[in-house]
């Protein structure tokens, strides 16, 4: 499954609209995604499940790039 998790880039960073990144990460469950990005200090605002048509919108992005096995 496709999650779409966003984030700040700093750990202590406040959690601010237009300072949120976005990236897509290949996980089996929402703590999964959390274990993989554990050694990044992102401060994570929401992960959300990607699937139907709305990965297929995702897709069409041209910054869609999805973080596999690490």
């Amino acid at each position: 499954m496709i999650f779409k998790v966003y984030y700040q880039e700093q750990l202590k960073e406040v959690a601010v609209r237009e300072n949120t990144q976005t990236l897509y990460v290949e996980a089996g469950s929402e703590r999964e995604v959390r274990t993989k990005l554990s050694d990044r200090p992102y401060n994570i605002e929401y992960i959300q499940a990607v699937e139907g048509s709305y990965l297929e919108y995702e897709k069409q992005k041209e910054d869609f790039e999805v973080l596999e096995n690490e």
